[in-house]
C-alpha cells in the first residue's frame, strides 16, 4: 500500500494507527523538515516513531536518529550446511558456547575487553566525559550483544547452507551520546517534538562527529562478535566463515545525501538504506524468515527500505497478552534455550508484524536476493 500527502510518502503493510499518524503529522510540521518516508515495520518510540525516514536541509535531530546509533545487522555464509545443527547435541553444545563466548552487557573479565581499534582511538569525542566513557564502557562493552530486540542467529538459506546473522549495535556508547547531544538541543525525551540544531553549528558538527564514531563503534562492535563466533565455530566444529560472503548495514543513522537533485540531511530511524544495487539485510523474528536484499534506490522513499518486520505489540502489551506456551509454539523448530522462554516472551513472533506482510509491501524499494530460516536463535539475558 504506497501513500502519498504532502511531503509524506509511505509504504505500509497495514493503515497506520491514530497515534502514530498524529505523531508523523506533528513532525511533519516542524520547521526544518522537508521530506518524509514511512517504511511497513513503522511502530511508535518516544518522539520520532522506528521505520522513518526524516530529510531536512540544515537542521539535525538526534531524536531521529535514536539512541543506538549505529545499530544494524551482519551476516556471514558458514562453512556447512545447516544439517549441522539438525539434532538437539550439535544445538546444545552450540548455545552452550555462545553464553561462554558472547556477553550480553559486558565482558567477562579485563583479558576478554578487546582494546579499542586504532581509528576509534584516534577520533575524539566531543566531550571529556565521552572521552572516559570511552576508555571505560567503550572498552567492556566491545564484542557484546545487547539485550531486547538484539539477537544472533543461525539460519538456513534455500540451498541448505548455514548463514549467521547478527543483531547489535552502539551499546552503552550510542547511548550516552544520544542523551548528551539530546540535553545540548534541549529535547528531553518527555518531549513531543524533537529538538535539533543547525548542522553547520558547533553543536551540530560535534553531535555529527560523535554519531559517526558511534557508527564505526557499533560496526566494529559487530565484527567483533563475528570473529568470536567465527573461533568458536572452529573449536566445536572445525568448520570457519567465509569472510567474503559478508553483507554489512546499519539502519540509525543520520547523513549528507543527493535525492531529486537536493542536498539533504537524511535520517534514518529503523531503516535502511536502500540505493540502487546495495546489499541489505532484513531479519523477521525469532522464529520466522529473515532476508538479504538489494536496494532499487526509490528517491520517494530516499532510496531506504524497511529494517525489519517491526513491532505489532509493545513490550509490555506483549508480556500481558503471549504465554510461555504460545512462545514455544511459534519457535517450535527453531533451537533456543526453553530456560528463558518466560523472559522472551515479548520477542514472540506474535509480537511482530507479518515479515512477508512487510516484504510485500516494500516491494519497489528493494528487491529479494535471499531468504533464510531461523535454525537456533540466541538472546541476551
Amino acid at each position: 500500500m504506497n501513500q502519498h500527502r504532502g511531503n509524506i510518502h509511505a509504504w505500509l503493510a497495514e493503515p497506520l494507527s491514530r497515534e502514530i499518524s498524529q505523531r508523523i503529522d506533528h513532525l511533519a510540521a516542524i520547521e526544518g523538515v522537508e521530506r518524509i518516508a514511512i517504511m511497513p515495520d513503522v511502530h511508535l518510540a518516544e518522539q520520532v516513531c522506528v521505520g522513518l525516514i526524516v530529510a531536512t536541509r540544515v537542521k539535525i535531530f538526534p531524536a531521529a536518529v535514536g539512541s543506538d546509533i549505529g545499530c544494524g545487522m551482519a551476516a556471514v555464509r558458514c562453512a556447512a550446511e545447516a544439517d549441522l545443527l539438525a539434532d538437539e547435541q550439535p544445538a546444545a553444545k552450540l548455545l552452550a558456547g555462545l553464553y561462554r563466548t558472547i556477553p550480553a552487557l559486558k565482558q567477562h573479565r579485563t583479558s576478554a575487553a578487546a582494546n579499542l581499534p586504532e581509528e576509534l582511538l584516534r577520533l575524539p569525542l566531543s566531550h571529556p566525559r565521552l572521552e572516559r566513557l570511552k576508555s571505560r564502557d567503550g572498552r567492556l562493552q566491545l564484542g557484546t550483544l545487547g539485550r531486547g530486540n538484539h539477537f544472533l542467529e543461525f539460519q538456513s538459506d534455500d540451498e541448505g547452507f548455514l548463514w549467521l546473522m547478527v543483531h547489535s549495535g552502539s551499546r552503552g556508547m550510542g547511548h550516552a551520546i544520544s542523551a548528551h547531544h539530546g540535553a545540548i538541543a534541549g529535547d528531553p525525551s518527555s518531549a513531543k517534538q524533537p529538538a535539533g540544531f543547525e548542522a553547520d553549528s558547533e553543536a551540530g558538527r560535534a553531535y555529527l562527529s560523535d554519531a559517526a564514531w558511534a557508527e564505526l563503534y557499533a560496526a566494529q562492535n559487530r565484527l567483533v562478535i563475528l570473529a568470536a563466533v567465527g573461533e568458536l565455530l572452529e573449536d566445536l566444529f572445525s568448520i570457519g566463515l567465509d569472510r567474503d560472503s559478508l553483507i554489512h548495514a546499519n539502519h540509525n543513522h543520520v547523513r549528507t545525501e543527493l535525492h531529486d537533485g537536493n542536498r539533504y540531511w537524511v535520517h534514518r530511524k529503523g531503516a535502511l538504506s536502500a540505493k540502487a544495487g546495495e546489499p541489505g539485510l532484513i531479519p523477521g523474528s525469532m522464529g520466522t524468515a529473515s532476508f538479504h536484499t538489494v536496494g532499487r534506490g526509490c528517491s520517494a522513499a530516499l532510496s531506504s527500505s524497511s529494517h525489519g518486520a517491526g513491532r505489532a505489540l509493545s513490550r509490555a502489551a506483549a508480556m500481558k497478552s503471549i504465554g510461555e506456551r504460545q512462545l514455544l509454539r511459534e519457535m517450535r523448530g527453531v533451537w533456543f534455550d526453553h530456560r528463558h522462554g518466560d523472559q522472551l516472551r515479548d520477542e514472540a513472533p506474535s509480537a511482530y508484524k507479518d515479515i512477508f506482510a512487510v516484504m510485500r509491501a516494500q516491494r519497489d524499494l528493494m528487491r529479494i536476493v535471499r531468504q533464510l530460516r531461523p535454525v537456533l536463535s540466541f538472546k541476551g539475558l
